[in-house]
């Protein structure tokens, strides 16, 4: 039909925050109220529930004249911090507590498709968004697995955005720690991983013999101090359920004795909800994490703590050579947590699955422990069936990251309205505050360019800024053609000059990512152009941290400006010997004026398989006549985009 550009699969996506601000040095912003006002964030995500204190608008001003958005559905008001709020429902699907509105009742519309959003609805959210007149998009989603641009609702709707002045950003997934995990990888994006504050909720376990062990958890249940029977999940299987002790010892669904977990607390060997526990008539539960991050704290509907594997050695010990072992949990403090930051394990990690030449994640933000409104008709814990009700919750993930990261981007919006979307990242990722590399094995595969300052970010000195045409000749160097290519621009007017495959090395990003095939040299030549933001007349020279075995040089060393907007290129050369299985090297190029201005961008080197070097589509992917996809696991084709 005319007016399609193009039909893809409608695969659902998955859903990807107090103290987190004072933690990043951001308290209050110093433009004032008449700029930081102007600013509209248009935020893609389950809903909200207007009435909470979080969206009061006491005195906030009305929204700026160019705003054309409104309030759509029942019993929904707006104020004059949320002016405008419109639901999405394309296939229909709605549960017993759904609500025909943008009011949120549960996190999402159906209870089997938990977590889950269409790209159907996501088109149409950031077509409004940006027809309402939005400055920045939020969206805290995305897919489980890569998928090319061509298909994914985000990067094609975020590009469009782009187009139009607005920059998305968007959070790197809860797919970590693996490596390609990260999703929103599109380079005209922002996209945001996951890491601590300072501030960390522990619930302690107290053993008979007065060993205290420090576990996390958001436990509000008062045990007051009173031990209780302390099991092993293994020795309390149900063996006509078919348990083992081995599967016991998880705590899995209907594998526990209820005879032998009643009145008591059990100790289980990963991860549970705590439901299990509670309909074997057990008082608590004591979980160990798999990743032994403790990074992270959750809400579980009985007393319940999540203690490292080391110390949950230590209280099976305590049951193996206990007549009666006993245990209380107390309830959850909050504790300084001084090795924050770090990014927090199931935070997504690169290296980029498309384009391995982008580095993703670009940034990251808090994402852990984050006190956040809560709709009081939804479960506070990760049990469905928990009654308890909670106007606020405390929320882990890079649905908490990518909001913080949002807002400093709006903050840079209010400064300098008229910059384009990639000066705006390029500013937020070259002040980003520097992440302790001993703290991360896979290094900005994990952190990107740093955590967000958005502070400094109003005043970066210089940035790295690109056009909706260097975006057109990244993606037809990645493979696209004109037909494919206008898939994601949605112009008829956009054409592939050469669809000749190239290397992303002369995009205008603001960090620099080489991916080598396996036991080849280390050889690549990127092009930059930097755009004078700071003092009129200010003088840059380079300064290198060079990673192992690269060498690296840049022409010119010495940058001189004369103007603001006064724009300068320069050239960085990567060489070194052959290197096979290295997983990541890491460095930085800075740019300093000696008058405070610090532009750094991480550099980094990796192997890759031979072949991965370019985005580009296949020919299932790329075949508009039937609506087969190719994808690489059954949840692809069913088309789910989750939360994050």
């Amino acid at each position: 039909m005319e007016g399609v550009v193009s039909v893809i699969p409608n695969r659902i996506l998955k859903l990807h925050t107090t103290r987190s601000w004072d933690f990043v040095g951001f308290s209050k912003g110093t433009l004032g109220a008449p700029l930081e006002g102007n600013v509209v964030i248009g935020l893609l995500d389950t809903g909200i529930w207007p009435e909470s204190e979080s969206f009061n608008d006491e005195g906030m001003s009305a929204p700026p004249a160019k705003w054309k958005g409104k309030c759509v559905g029942a019993n929904f008001t707006c104020n004059n911090k949320i002016i405008g709020a419109r639901w999405y429902n394309s296939e229909n699907f709605f549960g017993t507590t759904d609500l025909p509105s943008p009011r949120d009742s549960d996190g999402t519309w159906n209870p089997y498709l938990f977590n889950s959003c269409w790209p159907a609805d996501i088109l149409a959210a950031f077509d409004d968004a940006i027809a309402d007149g939005v400055d920045i998009i939020s969206v805290s989603l995305g897919y489980d697995l890569p998928i090319p641009y061509m298909e994914d609702p985000i990067a094609i709707g975020s590009f469009h955005a782009m187009k139009k002045g607005i920059l998305t950003s968007n959070s790197a997934g809860n797919s970590g720690p693996y490596p390609y995990s990260v999703s929103n990888y599109a380079p005209w994006t922002l996209t945001v991983a996951a890491n601590t504050i300072d501030r960390k909720f522990v619930a302690q376990v107290v053993l008979g013999n007065g060993q205290v062990l420090i576990g996390l958890s958001i436990n509000n249940f008062d045990l007051n101090g009173t031990p209780y029977p302390l099991i092993w999940g293994g020795d309390a299987a149900n063996f006509s359920a078919g348990a083992s002790p081995a599967i016991a010892g998880y705590c899995f669904p209907r594998y526990l004795n209820s005879y032998k977990v009643e009145r008591k607390i059990v100790l289980c060997d990963a991860m549970v909800t705590g439901s299990q526990i509670l309909k074997a008539n057990g008082v608590g539960v004591i979980m160990t994490d798999s990743f032994d991050s403790l990074d992270s704290a959750s809400s579980f509907p009985l007393p319940a703590t999540v203690i490292s594997n080391e110390d949950r050695v230590k209280v099976l010990n305590y049951i193996r050579t206990t007549e009666n072992p006993i245990a209380t949990i107390l309830v959850a403090q909050g504790w300084k947590d001084v090795m924050a930051a770090s990014v927090v394990s199931f935070s997504s990690r690169g290296p980029n699955p498309i384009t391995p030449d982008i580095l993703k994640p670009d940034i990251t933000a808090p994402g852990a422990d984050i006190l956040a409104a809560w709709s009081p008709l939804a479960h506070p814990s990760i049990d469905r069936k928990d009654t308890r009700r909670v106007n606020f919750n405390i929320i882990s993930g890079t649905s908490m990251s990518c909001p913080h990261a949002s807002a400093a981007a709006a903050y840079v919006k209010a400064g300098h309205p008229n910059w384009s979307p990639a000066a705006i990242k390029s500013a937020l990722m070259t002040t980003a505050t520097i992440m302790e590399p001993g703290k991360h094995v896979d290094l900005e595969f994990s952190y990107g360019s740093g955590q967000i300052n958005p502070e400094h970010a109003l005043n970066p000195g210089l940035v790295y800024d690109a056009s909706e045409a260097d975006y057109i000749n990244f993606l037809c160097k990645q493979g696209y053609n004109t037909t494919t290519l206008r898939m994601i621009t949605g112009s008829n007017s956009s054409v592939c000059k050469s669809t000749t495959p190239g290397r992303a090395w002369d995009l205008n990003y603001p960090s620099f990512a080489l991916a080598v095939e396996d036991g080849q040299p280390i050889q690549g030549v990127f092009t930059r152009t930097v755009t004078n933001v700071g003092n009129s007349s200010s003088t840059y020279t380079v300064s290198m941290s060079t990673p192992h075995s690269v060498s690296i040089t840049v022409e010119p060393p010495v940058l001189t400006f004369s103007k603001i907007g006064e724009m300068k290129t320069f050239t960085v050369k990567l060489f070194g010997p052959k290197i096979a299985q290295q997983p990541i090297m890491s460095g930085a190029i800075t740019w300093k004026d000696g008058n405070g201005h610090e532009v750094r961008s991480p550099v980094v080197v990796y192997n890759i398989l031979p072949g991965r070097r370019y985005g580009i589509p296949t020919s299932s992917m790329t075949d508009q006549k039937t609506d087969k996809f190719e994808g690489p696991s059954m949840y692809h084709k069913t088309g789910i985009l989750g939360r994050n």
